[in-house]
């Protein structure tokens, strides 16, 4: 593990107690960055926190207009700098439209489009004084139709165009922006989504329907993020790094809750 030191570089990670979030924290904080990760449970905060010194923690529900600011001004006084935004915290709203719930539809748009936005405004002084970058997490739902999810698919399309239209505009001020597109990876969400004793049912059906055999592990997600906000990644902006297991070379999906 390497220590942090005041000239060590700061990374602010959304949705960082679980699943991809927590994974790329823990990464990157044993590769020397100083960690900040925000989400809604201030218990599995405080749990990824006491892993490793080099992180601290701010619970911050992105669904409110004034977190993003919030989450940003508490890293700059915690560290003094910001190196690289990870947006990372999301919603899965599953439900076919003819049933679609447009309250829960409202609250997934302002966490998985509106929330990056914010923080990215946030952020862009503090980025642009580092030369930073920012990671977008997004889906390979994204770039497939899907029966039952496609507002949530729409929304991280939404954000890949975004990432593609930051990376554009942002150039100039020496920001980077990327982000990775995730297939079905075992990061929790299908815990939280599938019906009591249908899990492990569940687990391997969406790894056979993979060229590759398997779900993604959220270490390997988060290892891709390192790479993009790496300095050894000075070159690379506005492209979305599609991590699934093949799932987008198959045929559309219809049920994926990527």
């Amino acid at each position: 593990m390497s220590i942090a030191n005041d000239d060590s570089p700061v990374v602010l990670v959304t949705g960082g107690g679980s699943g991809i979030g927590r994974a790329t924290a823990l990464l990157l904080a044993r590769e020397g960055w100083r960690v900040v990760v925000t989400g809604r449970q201030e218990d599995t905060l405080w749990e990824v926190a006491d892993q490793n010194p080099n992180i601290r923690s701010i619970t911050s529900d992105l669904a409110f207009a004034d977190r993003a600011t919030v989450s940003v001004d508490f890293a700059i006084s915690a560290y003094g700098r910001l190196d690289a935004l990870v947006n990372n915290a999301g919603m899965h709203v599953r439900m076919p439209t003819e049933e679609t719930d447009f309250e829960a539809i409202t609250e997934m748009l302002a966490i998985n489009l509106i929330g990056p936005a914010r923080l990215v405004t946030a952020s862009i002084p503090h980025l642009a004084k580092t030369g930073g970058s920012i990671v977008n997490v997004s889906s390979a739902l994204g770039q497939l139709p899907s029966l039952a999810s496609g507002f949530y698919g729409a929304s991280k399309a939404a954000l890949d165009y975004l990432t593609r239209s930051w990376a554009s505009e942002l150039a100039d001020r020496g920001i980077r922006v990327n982000a990775v597109a995730p297939g079905p990876t075992d990061s929790g969400l299908l815990e939280r989504l599938a019906p009591a004793g249908q899990l492990a049912d569940i687990k391997k059906r969406e790894a056979a329907l993979l060229p590759l055999g398997r779900l993604g592990d959220p270490a390997e997600v988060a290892d891709w993020i390192h790479r993009l906000i790496d300095p050894a990644a000075s070159w690379v902006t506005g492209q979305v790094f599609t991590i699934d297991g093949g799932m987008t070379v198959t045929s559309a999906r219809k049920d994926s809750p990527s």
